[in-house]
């Protein structure tokens, strides 16, 4: 520094001089500005030195970056829960005030809690016991649980029931007949029909539906309902008997009018009041069907690129893709975001001609590149929720173990369910706020709390979702 105002003096010297047009004289040498001059020339050797080493050991560093593995992998987002055909079903068996399973008598009755979302229906079945095949049930489409304007019943329902047919075993008149269930021998030892599902109509006499059984559903909180079903009748002769009931969308859950039993379970329900096989068929077909929506993946250095547990959502468009299934915002934020090296979305599956859910059965795949300090994250929405999603925890999953060797394999433990904290939850499957039902993005009440893993007191479908990675070598 000292030499160079010693320059920047004698540049000033040397222009006012011309200025005044006049010419510097040289001065000659002197030891002192010798010795400087040299130490000076050291110094900037020095410098360049420095210099040299530096660029050095950038040259180094960067050689030794691209001489780690990078290594092309693909991972597979698989949905591998099972798909319903029906939202819930069971058996109600036990009259009220009893303490074990039996038939109905006059002035008892049989009581059952079910949920149900709008477009829903229920349907159940219970023996006329005093009859070869006969049977309690509304019509194949089922009592509507909603009304035009998506609010729920409560109320008698009895004008919706009927006295069905399963044309299994030849009737005969009723209350006297030997195969009947109070007199037979065993059973299903009545001579077979082979006939159709009808409204009964075979020349006998039987009580008017509304003077032997009641039925009234009531509406007793958000999608849940508790269904009544009553024996009236004056006759102590005339029993019921234990049934089942099913909550469906479709018509046809128990049966199709006009055509044959199905071999099920109802021919044991109609002529044996034994609801047993029907229930264990339809619980195998009951349950919520789960789909998982298009989502984001990220390779990134740093944590958190999509959330931060225990902190509120940052407003980056997480929001959009575990409330409605939507990744384009998350997306676009996070690309910005500092560590990501890569991103993209998923939202085709494998083998689809365009984008769309995930439904059982079917698979996301993509493919990555990383080494051994990068890290995965993904994110996708369990869609039968209001605003719940499956990420690995905020620091991403490493696709390389300790020894720097690529991992292989089923990583589905390293993720978890998550809770954006964004909509009130409500019962998955069943509420009216969760992508499938909702009347439009991001319609339910605002909960304003923090990207927490779920722990609402709901349950959730366990199985859902299976993740592996495998090196592409």
């Amino acid at each position: 520094m000292f030499r160079n105002q010693i320059l920047i003096a004698g540049v000033l010297v040397a222009f006012l001089l011309a200025a005044c047009g006049a010419t510097p004289t040289p001065e000659a040498p002197t030891e002192e500005s010798m010795a400087e001059e040299a130490m000076d020339e050291e110094m900037a050797e020095d410098e360049m030195s420095e210099d040299e080493m530096m660029d050095d050991e950038m040259m180094e560093e960067d050689s030794m970056d691209d001489m780690a593995p990078h290594l092309d992998f693909t991972v597979r987002i698989e949905n591998i829960s099972d798909a319903f055909e029906f939202a819930g079903s069971g058996v109600f068996n036990t009259p009220s005030e009893a303490s074990e399973p039996g038939p109905l008598a006059p002035g008892a009755a049989y009581t059952f809690d079910f949920n149900a979302a709008p477009g829903q229906s229920l349907s159940f079945a219970t023996m006329f016991v005093q009859s070869n095949d006969l049977f309690y049930a509304p019509d194949e489409t089922g009592i509507a649980l909603y009304g035009e304007d998506g609010s729920p019943i409560s109320g008698d329902v009895t004008d919706q029931i009927a006295l069905w047919d399963v044309g299994t075993e030849v009737n005969q008149e009723p209350g006297a007949g030997a195969d009947q269930a109070p007199r037979q021998a065993g059973p299903d030892t009545g001579e077979a029909e082979d006939g159709v599902v009808q409204l009964v109509d075979d020349g006998f006499s039987y009580p008017a539906v509304s003077d032997n059984i009641l039925v009234s559903i009531e509406n007793t909180g958000e999608n849940q309902f508790s269904a009544r079903v009553e024996n009236i009748s004056s006759d102590e002769s005339l029993l019921l008997a234990p049934g089942v009931w099913v909550v469906h969308t479709e018509p046809g859950a128990l049966f199709t009018a006009g055509e044959a039993d199905r071999g099920e379970g109802l021919e044991a329900l109609a002529e044996d009041g034994n609801p047993a096989g029907l229930g264990e068929a339809l619980t195998a077909r009951s349950g919520v069907t789960v789909l998982l929506a298009p989502g984001v993946w990220a390779i990134h250095t740093e944590p958190g690129v999509f959330f931060t547990e225990g902190e509120a959502d940052r407003g980056d468009g997480l929001e959009a893709l575990a409330e409605d299934g939507d990744p384009s915002g998350l997306a676009d934020a996070t690309q910005d975001y500092m560590g990501v090296v890569s991103l993209g979305v998923f939202n085709t599956p494998a083998g689809a001609d365009g984008p769309g859910p995930l439904t059982p059965g079917n698979a996301y795949e993509f493919v990555v590149t990383a080494s051994a300090d990068y890290y995965l994250s993904l994110a996708t929405m369990l869609v039968q929720s209001n605003d719940l999603f499956y990420a690995p925890a905020e620091s991403g999953i490493s696709l390389f173990d300790e020894n720097g060797e690529a991992i292989s394999g089923d990583v589905t433990d390293l993720f978890l369910l998550w809770d954006a904290g964004t909509e009130v939850n409500q019962l998955p499957g069943f509420g009216i706020d969760q992508a499938p039902r909702q009347a439009g993005p991001n319609t339910g009440a605002d909960e304003g709390g923090s990207v927490v893993l779920v722990a609402d007191g709901f349950d959730y479908p366990e199985n859902v979702i299976r993740i592996t990675i495998t090196p592409i070598n």
